[in-house]
């Protein structure tokens, strides 16, 4: 990808992104959250009811957590909790117009991503798929960010457990929020990320701010995280963007993974994927 003269078509425009219905709303705040990466002006995803019904749900159980906790300006809190009821009470979306205009609109077939893909050093816009760049060498991993949620984590996990001592790299732990922390904890992921030799870090932002922690100097690093432009990570690192599950396999092996290899290796995933990506629902 020409680095130099690029147009971003999407700076100051909005995103609408159809055909995934069924999304959790935390796989949608994921696609949206990465539209900020684009520069563009705000996105929206069109989900079915049943997704936003459950989050709300759970979200006015939270809420109502955090007014006994005494958390926040407790009158806020009530009109935002009275609001998400009053929706719920009269669950009504809004919809493109059928005949919107659009500055252009980008069709993707699913069935014809067959492997993982990634975005190559150091420029989000360098997607390549996986068989391209397999069997780089990697230093250091990074799994962390507003990008990834508990499921992620749990992932890393499972890919890791039946490894035997501390990972070939430098493997970068730090899941978003307290609570998913508290979560892995509890279910003694925790554990197997120590035993593999993983820096364990405080939940929040760590490497994807820029300016907390760095991985080393012209090292090769595979991210889950938002970002990969020049030295934001460390300085002259080149930085792979990638899934939690891509990323882990990388970091048990030390290198990009074959398509193969990745799949072999997420085999392990199979049968427990409903409890592996389960997210926390707090009315439950």
């Amino acid at each position: 990808v020409e680095k130099k003269g690029k147009k971003n078509v999407f700076s100051g425009r909005i995103l609408e992104i159809e055909g995934l219905p069924d999304l959790k709303c935390e796989q949608a705040f994921e696609l949206s959250d990465a539209s900020a990466e684009r520069s563009a002006a705000g996105c929206t995803i069109k989900l079915n009811k049943e997704p936003i019904i459950e989050y709300l749900n759970s979200n006015i159980v939270m809420l109502k957590w955090m007014i006994s906790e005494g958390y926040g300006d407790e009158r806020t809190i009530r009109r935002r909790i009275e609001g998400m009821e009053a929706w719920l009470a009269n669950p009504e979306l809004m919809e493109a117009d059928d005949n919107a205009e659009y500055h252009t609109t980008i069709d993707i077939d699913m069935n014809e991503i067959t492997e993982p893909i990634l975005c190559a050093p150091n420029d989000p816009d360098d997607a390549r798929k996986l068989s391209e760049v397999a069997g780089e060498k990697i230093d250091e991993v990074f799994i962390g960010s507003c990008m990834v949620n508990v499921g992620i984590f749990r992932s890393a996990s499972k890919i890791l457990e039946k490894h035997e001592g501390e990972v070939p790299t430098r493997l970068w732990i730090a899941p978003p929020t307290k609570m998913d922390e508290k979560v892995l904890s509890d279910e003694g992921k925790y554990a197997t990320f120590a035993a593999a030799g993983a820096r364990l870090e405080m939940p929040g932002c760590s490497l994807c701010m820029g300016n907390q922690a760095r991985v080393k100097e012209e090292s090769t690093v595979v991210s889950t995280s938002t970002r990969n432009f020049p030295n934001r990570l460390g300085k002259g690192a080149n930085v792979y963007l990638a899934s939690g599950e891509l990323a882990s396999v990388a970091a048990k092996l030390g290198k990009l993974p074959s398509p193969e290899e990745y799949l072999a290796a997420v085999k392990t995933l199979e049968g427990d994927s409903a409890e592996v990506y389960k997210y926390m629902n707090f009315n439950e």
